[in-house]
Formats: C-alpha cells, structure tokens, sequence
C-alpha cells in the first residue's frame, strides 16, 4: 500500500457552512487522502481538472438539484470533469440527483409528499448483485435516508439498487461514478443534530421520528459501516474495476 504521502487528496463538495464529509471523511482520511473541501454555494471555485486529485464527492444539502441557483447549475455541469476524465465521482443523496441531472434524468418530488427520513431497505438489482459478487461486498439490508426528491435511472447509467416509495437507490454511471440516494457517511452525531435542526421534516408523510432513526442506527449502521468501507476501496480504484465490468 502506498504511503499517505503518496495519496491524491480527494475533492469534497458540501452545501453549508458547517456541513462535514461524516464517515466517508474519516476513512479517506484513515487511507491517507487529504481533503480538498469546496463549497460553491459560497464561492468556491471548482478545479477544471481533477488531474492532481483522487476523485471527486459531492454531498446532500436542502437545496434540490432543480432549483435555479447558479451554484447547483455550477455543479451539475462540472460533473462533467469527473465523468470525461474516468475518475472516481461519487454524489449522495443531491449528488446523486446532480449526476442524473447531468446525465438527462429528471429528479421529482413523491407524487404524493412523500419523504424518505430514516431507515429504509435497500434491494439490490441484478447488476448490483453481479457487482457486490465481483466486489466481495453484501448490500446493506437498510440505508439511512433524508430526502423528499427521487430521481430516475437517467440514461447512459444502471440501477444498482432500488426502494420502494422512491425506487432509483444507487446508480453506476460510466466507469467509474456512482450515485446513492442514501446517507452512508452519517454518523449518530450527525443524525442527532439533523433531526434537532430540521425536526420539521419529521413530519412529512413517510419520515420516521428521531427514536426510530436511533433504533434503526443500532440495527443497520454496523453493516452499513462494513459496506461503506470495502466500497470505498473499489471505488477509489474506479477505472481499473471498470474494465473488468
């Protein structure tokens, strides 16, 4: 294994001041990757190229990728970076609805208010079984999420896995960048000041209130936190497992 020194940092975009990259900043770090953190929304530029960086992660906010600030326009077209250059990108949760959106899907509102705040299962697809078999990785049974937007597979990418009320969960998109819907950088701090912060949203059609987040912490997170880790290792190794796709 290379030594820290040797690891390209990793870019990180987050959407408010004292949003942090969670878990996933804590084992990229732990790999030795610096983190390059941006936030556009307050004018921080993006690199035209991700040549001195590892791969790139664009994380949730409130916001939703159809609103029209210049920033979430911003990002969605620099996407495009990641995705010309075959390097790792990752988006969670409005990450993931930018890839879409870059890709020509469309991100839309549960026709019915619905939102997904809590834990929720999580099915593989037939392609996400075939990878987490190449991978040595078993999908979660249950993810955490808070979101009230879906997308849809767009095209040009496969679904990896699906849910119920909001069934696009994990998309794989070119040779290297993936797309989830849900939150596997949470942290129980981070969980607990989400549902403080914003306890409004907890009473959305379909949100669960903030015990039962906690009682699906304790069920879910240990296995969750295993999969995050192997998945991080494929993914920081994208192109290469691309080609065996």
């Amino acid at each position: 294994m290379a030594e820290p020194a040797d690891k390209a940092p990793i870019l990180v975009v987050l959407h408010q001041e004292h949003s942090t990259p969670g878990r996933v900043g804590r084992l990229l770090s732990e790999r030795g990757h610096a983190l390059y953190i941006r936030r556009p929304r307050f004018g921080d530029p993006l690199p035209e190229t991700l040549a001195e960086h590892g791969g790139a992660i664009i994380f949730g906010g409130p916001m939703s990728a159809n609103d029209p600030d210049d920033f979430i326009k911003a990002e969605i077209d620099w996407i495009d970076v990641p995705l010309k250059e075959k390097k790792p990108y990752l988006g969670l949760c409005l990450g993931a609805q930018m890839l879409a959106k870059h890709l020509g899907g469309t991100v839309w509102e549960h026709p019915d208010g619905k939102a997904e705040i809590g834990y929720y299962p999580l099915f593989p697809t037939d392609a996400g079984e075939a990878l987490s078999e190449r991978w040595g990785i078993s999908w979660p049974s249950h993810v955490y999420h808070w979101h009230r937007e879906g997308f849809d597979c767009p095209p040009g990418a496969e679904m990896l896995a699906t849910g119920d009320d909001f069934p696009t969960q994990a998309i794989r998109a070119g040779e290297a960048a993936f797309g989830l819907q849900f939150h596997p950088e949470v942290t129980h701090a981070m969980i607990c000041r989400w549902t403080v912060r914003a306890a409004e949203r907890l009473s959305m059609p379909g949100a669960q209130d903030r015990a039962r987040q906690i009682e699906g912490r304790l069920l879910y997170d240990p296995h969750v936190s295993r999969w995050l880790d192997l998945f991080l290792d494929h993914w920081l190794d994208g192109a290469r497992f691309a080609e065996q796709t």
